[in-house]
């Protein structure tokens, strides 16, 4: 078994006065893609803003990035992104009056192995060779599609440890989505960035993942490997609605 490099006890999250998540437990293992599943207004994209501390949390999340474990919880957003945590939001967050490569720049810019940022733009431009034809445009003129690979490209100059995907597929056309998480799946394998995904497609979801949590109104409805859920027709029809 992998080991855990990260780990929530029971995770609450609270928009002012408003609970989103109700002690939920979940755990993603070391060089494996897990994903959070459910309806709309489940807790999904709560999950991830609590993992960035976007969100008042209480309970437990600690992250073993090879420094031993440390608590997420109380810490600032700042702080857990030099932790090596990347956050892709929905909605790609994109700084769209800058360029392609400017926008990989700023990705980067909490490393301190400046030499190595170079190599790491071109390793971007070489997995979404889009970008690299586009490397001197603004972002803000990108289609939705290469705007989701600059997000995730720029993620991913952070080198983090933990990546998290907020919804990468909404809104892209079918070849574009089978595209970008073709990649996603290449960069788990070849580099070993573990990854989080929330993703209303559960099929995709699903076929890309190691593991799976099932949300309900913020709380953790099932839970358990990928293709067990995949292939159990009782889950799909209760949670997942085909």
């Amino acid at each position: 078994m992998a080991d855990k490099l990260f780990e929530a006890k029971n995770l609450k999250a609270f928009y002012g006065p408003t609970q989103v998540l109700f002690g939920i437990d979940f755990a993603i293992e070391a060089g494996r893609i897990t994903t959070i599943l459910g309806a709309n207004g489940a807790g999904k994209t709560s999950t991830l803003r609590a993992v960035c501390q976007t969100v008042r949390t209480t309970g437990s999340m600690t992250l073993n990035a090879g420094a031993g474990e440390v608590q997420l919880v109380g810490r600032s957003t700042d702080a857990i992104v030099r932790m090596g945590v990347a956050h892709v939001p929905d909605g790609r967050g994109t700084f769209t009056a800058l360029s392609v490569e400017d926008n990989l720049k700023l990705g980067a810019y909490v490393r301190r192995d400046k030499g190595n940022v170079a190599g790491d733009i071109e390793k971007a431009y070489s997995r979404f060779p889009r970008l690299a034809e586009r490397r001197h445009q603004q972002a803000g003129t990108l289609s939705g599609g290469e705007q989701q690979m600059l997000a995730i490209s720029r993620a991913l100059m952070l080198r983090p440890k933990l990546l998290l995907l907020d919804e990468p597929s909404f809104g892209l056309a079918p070849l574009i989505v089978a595209d970008i998480f073709r990649t996603m799946r290449q960069i788990n394998a070849e580099d070993g960035v573990s990854m989080l995904l929330v993703e209303q497609n559960a099929t995709l979801a699903l076929n890309l993942a190691h593991h799976a949590y099932l949300l309900e109104t913020g709380h953790v409805a099932l839970s358990g490997p990928s293709e067990q859920i995949k292939n159990d027709e009782s889950v799909r029809r209760a949670y997942l609605g085909y």
